[in-house]
């Protein structure tokens, strides 16, 4: 069968892929242009396979959020490069996922990936792999949250999209729940009280001060003293009821949310590439090796 221009565009527009692996396709399926999706498909999906191995530490963070703010998600996508993570197909994708987070609270990552990407389609995995073929970058969901209140409100606030916050709020209002997504993006707090700072990260940090205080010679009653006020500051530092305001710094978070008659049950931040280690590239000495191998 004669592979017209009309058959090779028509496969492009469908498959996103460049015009001669199109013409290559239709050519070992002699035109038939179902077969020739599928086998365009099959081999993206092992090129996909491929590449998940490859550091993927560039990317976005993605939110939903119901109508009624009862409920909303965020989620980390990883790329390789900035470049795709901008990309339409890659802004598409990441809006379908949180979306499906929203809709569905998968129990995990493993749940999320079994889902659907739409409603009566594949699986999310298996749109992953087509995207990874498509782009030519690993692609990975890498992390999401979900939270949903009756009680209270959901609130979110995206930096660019390399930062995004997820914030449950009981009482105050809707401005009170952007500036403490604001102030959360800003000052990374661990987590909400001290009550909540994990005792093993407490008696690390602990362990720290009193091994610095005793370097001192000072008398023990005395590094007692410095090492429990060393203490409480780190702890103000990293919870967020005891951080300074980003835009009031005279005022604590405390003293605000009480001013407001509030309370944060939760919240999440998640900052792209956050823990991933990146491999370094030095462009002069890749460009030398190539030609030094042509």
């Amino acid at each position: 069968m004669a592979i017209t221009a009309q058959l090779v565009k028509d496969l492009r527009e469908r498959t996103g892929a460049g015009m001669m692996e199109c013409k290559k396709a239709l050519v070992e399926t002699d035109g038939d242009m179902e077969a020739a999706v599928e086998h365009m498909r099959k081999r993206g999906l092992a090129k996909a396979d491929k590449k998940a191995d490859r550091v993927a530490a560039d990317g976005a963070v993605i939110a939903a959020l119901a109508e009624d703010r009862r409920s909303g998600a965020i989620v980390e996508i990883n790329s390789e490069t900035d470049f795709v993570a901008n990309g339409d197909d890659f802004q598409s994708f990441g809006r379908k996922v949180a979306d499906r987070i929203l809709a569905d609270d998968p129990a995990d990552l493993g749940a999320l990936l079994a889902l659907p990407l739409e409603d009566g389609g594949a699986p999310l995995e298996l749109a992953q792999k087509e995207l990874v073929a498509k782009v030519g970058e690993n692609i990975q969901v890498r992390r999401f949250q979900r939270y949903a209140t009756d009680s209270g409100q959901v609130y979110h606030y995206l930096h660019g999209s390399r930062i995004g916050v997820l914030l449950e709020l009981e009482g105050g209002d809707e401005a009170l729940g952007r500036d403490l997504c604001m102030h959360i993006a800003a000052s990374r707090p661990v987590c909400v009280s001290v009550d909540d700072v994990p005792e093993e990260r407490a008696a690390s940090e602990r362990e720290i001060l009193v091994a610095q205080a005793q370097e001192s010679g000072k008398p023990q009653e005395i590094i007692d003293k410095m090492v429990e006020g060393r203490l409480r500051k780190w702890l103000s530092e990293i919870t967020l009821l005891g951080q300074p305001f980003v835009k009031d710094p005279d005022q604590t978070v405390e003293k605000l949310l009480q001013a407001h008659d509030a309370r944060v049950v939760r919240f999440a931040r998640l900052e792209v590439g956050e823990g991933i280690e990146k491999k370094e590239e030095n462009f002069a000495e890749e460009v030398a090796a190539t030609v030094q191998g042509s």
